[in-house]
């Protein structure tokens, strides 16, 4: 199978041409009422979230109605996304309020031509162990050096892709030596089963799944360790926290109190995500566990978002993905710094990540 030519400016503008065939699907799904979201105005109660099924915060925040809880007057609408590509495609479309959402597919919705127009406002978690490269048993494969010349899927324009790239670079491996297939973490399960990869890219509870019949050849923690950290963030729409900041403040608060379970009661947040996830409690637990999460407090650090006039190290850690990506020819350039900081918001930090 010939390799995928890398995603260039004429490739993008087309996924940004047809997200409006998108948006009739996902409007489906939040009732067309846009809380701010270009067609709604600031009247609308209906707040659209885009999740995705990774063991987080977000799935106990969705589990035990706390958004819902915090704002009666509100209609939360969830809707399931396979990976960060789908939910740029959703913004685009102005189809999706609030987001969860991986730093790679963030520095690229904030990269022109998407040039998304919104802004990181929770940091979900820091990928560790939760998402690693896998090569399959009887693949031949045991190094990543190992992959010239084998087929290796990931979910195209993630946080995965991002690390199996910078996996490869590491590794002094071209990408063009590798066959890289685009394939959702559902997908990867079904064409691991038939042999069709050698090795697979991806976030759990997936990674769990094809861990059985294959071996670990790199961690997103290790490439951390190595320079080239990946996160998944909570994003919301410009408009919408300009229409709703109080909504917004109760989201970021919702967010905060599942980070605090997660910390103080693993059983209880464990219980939680398996429910999500259709997963035994021992099992989300062991999952959970492979991530790294923030303390709400360390949320407002130098480190991390900053506070309004010091935004954080997570401006300069957005910038530095994109020009990962410009260097692999994924995007056509890199935002400035000072554009990415008017992309973190830090409007109310630290107390709207407080208790």
């Amino acid at each position: 199978m010939p390799r995928p030519r890398p995603a260039r400016l004429s490739t993008i503008v087309l996924a940004a041409a047809t997200a409006a065939m998108t948006a009739a699907v996902l409007t489906a799904c939040g009732n067309g009422t846009a809380s701010g979201g270009g067609g709604g105005g600031t009247t609308d109660r209906t707040i659209r979230i885009a999740y995705q099924a990774f063991p987080s915060g977000d799935l106990i925040v969705k589990n035990k109605g706390w958004l819902e809880e915090a704002l009666p007057g509100y209609t939360i609408k969830w809707t399931k996304f396979d990976s960060g590509a789908g939910i740029n495609t959703a913004f685009v479309a102005k189809s999706v309020d609030i987001a969860a959402i991986g730093s790679s597919p963030v520095a690229r919705g904030l990269s022109a031509p998407l040039n998304i127009p919104y802004q990181v406002a929770f940091v979900l978690d820091v990928a560790g162990d939760n998402e690693a490269l896998i090569a399959r048993d009887g693949s031949g494969v045991s190094s990543v050096a190992d992959l010239r010349g084998k087929k290796v899927a990931t979910p195209f324009a993630s946080t995965s892709h991002y690390s199996l790239l910078a996996a490869l670079d590491k590794a002094g491996v071209p990408e063009s030596a590798v066959n890289l297939v685009d394939l959702e973490p559902q997908d990867i399960v079904a064409s691991w089963t038939r042999g069709d990869i050698d090795a697979a890219y991806v976030w759990l509870p997936t990674l769990d799944e094809i861990k059985k019949t294959g071996k670990t050849l790199i961690t997103s923690r290790e490439l951390a360790t190595a320079g080239k950290p990946t996160l998944d963030l909570g994003v919301v729409s410009t408009a919408f926290i300009k229409a709703h900041p109080d909504a917004v403040d109760a989201w970021r608060k919702a967010e905060s109190r599942a980070l605090d379970l997660i910390a103080s009661d693993p059983d209880a947040a464990a219980q939680a995500v398996g429910a999500e996830l259709n997963l035994a409690k021992d099992d989300a637990k062991a999952q959970l566990s492979q991530g790294v999460f923030l303390k709400p407090a360390d949320l407002s650090s130098p480190e991390w978002l900053g506070t309004p006039g010091q935004v954080g190290g997570l401006a300069k850690n957005l910038v530095d993905a994109a020009q990962f990506l410009k260097d692999q020819q994924k995007i056509d350039s890199v935002p400035d710094l000072a554009t990415v900081e008017k992309a973190v918001y830090t409007e109310g930090l630290p107390g709207a990540v407080a208790p």
